[in-house]
């Protein structure tokens, strides 16, 4: 089961990268923009709020994988714990697909952890 967990916490931390590149380099690009349903006025208008924004989820990702390397499920459930929440904000106030995108596979990573520990 740990490496069940293992797998999940690491493909959270690599989604977090994916929208790291997102929202840092890729916001005003075509593939950006679709991800995010964006405009091309929109994208250019808040370019500097979405990098500072891939930023933190960056942070994330460097969390989780710091969880992951230390192998202390206490780190691993904290940050995990961060992203279901972010996933969850971000769900209740700007779009429905972010709690799925986001803060589902964070809750089912939290339980594969609490599982195997």
């Amino acid at each position: 089961m740990v490496i069940i967990a293992d797998i999940l916490l690491l493909a959270v931390a690599a989604l977090h990268i994916y929208i790291l590149l997102l929202e840092m380099f890729l916001w005003q690009h075509p593939v950006g923009m679709r991800a995010f349903g964006t405009t091309r006025e929109f994208a250019s208008a808040t370019r500097t709020l979405a990098a500072n924004q891939g930023l933190y989820n960056g942070f994330l990702a460097a969390g989780l994988t710091w969880s992951w390397w230390l192998s202390q499920p206490v780190w691993q459930l904290f940050f995990l714990g961060c992203v279901l929440i972010a996933g969850l904000y971000g769900g209740l106030t700007a779009n429905r697909k972010i709690l799925w995108v986001q803060g589902l596979p964070a809750l089912i990573a939290m339980l594969a952890v609490l599982a195997a520990h």
